[in-house]
This record gives structure tokens, C-alpha cells and sequence, in this order.
């Protein structure tokens, strides 16, 4: 199941565009260029090249927007003709694309759109692990705002390329009341009546550390409910004291290892942090060889 959630079911109903802000590729480019490529220099100006990337390991490939924009950024004439599709399951050793166009533009957008390139393939190939140890058991992973700096928009796609889904993508599309909220406000009910009297048009959800605060939660009027770190045995007594009334989050301890057993209990949905902070950049190189004239 690939995709985002239906209105009814899921907590964050914004699309995201697949394409990358400009602003974002200038600023990304900018970082690592400065006011010029210094080495790019050594190259004469009307030097030609072609290049190849390959993947060093197995990958879900994601990010060829990004990647394109920024050698469309540095020189529009850079010509890239990929290989394979975005979500593709690629190989290790599997060419990913080649590039043709001026050398200068071509070295000096090569880390820029490399770590682009393997920082959200690593993002959706570590969400297409979660999908598939997920698949027929109707339990739903959603991501979280444990984003990398910069990076939420392009991280929350690579998820959803990857196969799972996206939770809400900031503080301003859900309200999610947590235990430092309920503290702040003096119980779980004021919290809950504080934020339905925002009337605020965003999905609400509270966070429970015990039986005894779901219950709260529960005779609160909360439809939806995030289970933190949990147990198994208190995952399945938090169902049948759910008894169907609310949307059952599960959070914490969230592992490939364990999926299929919370899967078990009948909760609704996990959220997983480390899809986006936990990933580790897939391995990818670019090869570049000169054209003569």
C-alpha cells in the first residue's frame, strides 16, 4: 500500500509535491559552491563530459527530482537519462543514470546531488523494509517529525516512495497533546477540552504512558490515542479496554524485529522515528569521463 491516507484514516492529509523547492536546490548548491568551484577551475570552460552513477548496494532509488534540479540549477544543457524509475528496487552494482554536459557543471554539482540522491534512497529503502514486514497485517507506519534539518519535505516523500506514510508534517497540521502538554495544562481532560475548543479543523491525538491514561484519554472524547513504549501484553490490554472507541497509535521500541508482534495485538497504527533519522546513506559514486572535441 503506497500513497497517502484517506481523509477519515489518516492524521496528516497535506500532499507533498514531489519536485523540489528552488529555493531550496539554490540554497543546497550555494552551501557547497560558495562564490565559486575553485578545483572546477583547472578545467577549461569548454570542456565536455559524460558521467555514470552506480550503486554500491541494494537500494530503493529516490531523489531524482532533486538530483536533477541541481545540475538543472548549475547548467541548464546538462543532459541526465535515468535508468530506472523512482521507488525501483535497484541492485548493488546497478548503473542508476548517466549525465552529458559541460565538466565543470558535472564535478562541481556531483556531492551536492549525490547526497541529495543517497540520503533519501537510503530514507526510502529503509521505509520499504518497514512496508513489506508489514504487508497483510493491517497495521499502518507512519513517519515523524524527526526529520533531518532542512530535509522534512524531500524525507516525508522518500517515506512515501518507500511505501509507508506520512504522520502530520509540523505543529500547525495536527495537534498531537504529549506529556509535557498534559502537565503544562494540569490533566489530560483539560488538555483534551483546550484543544477542541481551538476548534482548530486538525486531526487531535493524545499521548498515554499507562492503562490508567488511556482510560482518561478515552472518557476525555479522544478518537485518537498514541501509545508510548508500551509492552506487548499492555499493547493487547490497551485494545480490549479500547474496545474500538479510538485510533490506536503505537510508538517507542518500534523495530523490523517487532512489527509483526504489535501487528498482533490489533492496534491501528506505528510511528517510526528512525525512518528518517536513523537512515544511513546509500553508497553511490559518479564516474566522469572527459570528452574530446
Amino acid at each position: 500500500m503506497e500513497g497517502e491516507f484517506n481523509e477519515e484514516t489518516e492524521m496528516n492529509i497535506s500532499t507533498f509535491d514531489m519536485h523540489p523547492d528552488a529555493d531550496d536546490i539554490a540554497r543546497f548548491v550555494h552551501e557547497d559552491l560558495g562564490e565559486q568551484d575553485l578545483t572546477a577551475l583547472i578545467i577549461p570552460v569548454s570542456t565536455g563530459a559524460e558521467a555514470s552513477v552506480i550503486t554500491r548496494e541494494d537500494m530503493v532509488l529516490c531523489g531524482r527530482h532533486w538530483f536533477d534540479a541541481v545540475f538543472a540549477y548549475l547548467d541548464s544543457s546538462v543532459q541526465i537519462r535515468w535508468l530506472a524509475d523512482e521507488g525501483d528496487y535497484v541492485a548493488a552494482t546497478g548503473r542508476l543514470c548517466t549525465l552529458e554536459g559541460p565538466a565543470r557543471a558535472l564535478l562541481t554539482g556531483e556531492r551536492t546531488a549525490l547526497n541529495l540522491l543517497q540520503t533519501l534512497s537510503a530514507t526510502a529503502t529503509l521505509a520499504r523494509k518497514y512496508a513489506r514486514e508489514t504487508e497483510g497485517t493491517g497495521l499502518v507506519v507512519l513517519d515523524t517529525r524527526k526529520t533531518i534539518p532542512g530535509l522534512r519535505n524531500a524525507q516525508k516523500y522518500a517515506v512515501r516512495c518507500g511505501g509507508c506514510f506520512n504522520q502530520r508534517y509540523g505543529l500547525y497540521d495536527g495537534i498531537l497533546i504529549k506529556e509535557n502538554h498534559i502537565a503544562a495544562a494540569g490533566s489530560i481532560a483539560l488538555a483534551v477540552r483546550k484543544a477542541q475548543e481551538l476548534d482548530a479543523k486538525v486531526p487531535l491525538e493524545v499521548e498515554v504512558e499507562s492503562l490508567d491514561e488511556l482510560a482518561q484519554a478515552l472518557e476525555a472524547g479522544a478518537t485518537r490515542i498514541l501509545l508510548d513504549n508500551f509492552e506487548l501484553g499492555m499493547l493487547r490490554d490497551a485494545v480490549a479496554l479500547n474496545a474500538g472507541r479510538a485510533k490506536l497509535e503505537v510508538s517507542g521500541n518500534v523495530s523490523l524485529d517487532n512489527l509483526k508482534a504489535i501487528a498482533s495485538t490489533g492496534v491501528d497504527y506505528v510511528s517510526v522515528g528512525a525512518l528518517t533519522k536513523h537512515v544511513k546513506a546509500v553508497d553511490l559514486s559518479m564516474r566522469i569521463t572527459l570528452q574530446r572535441f
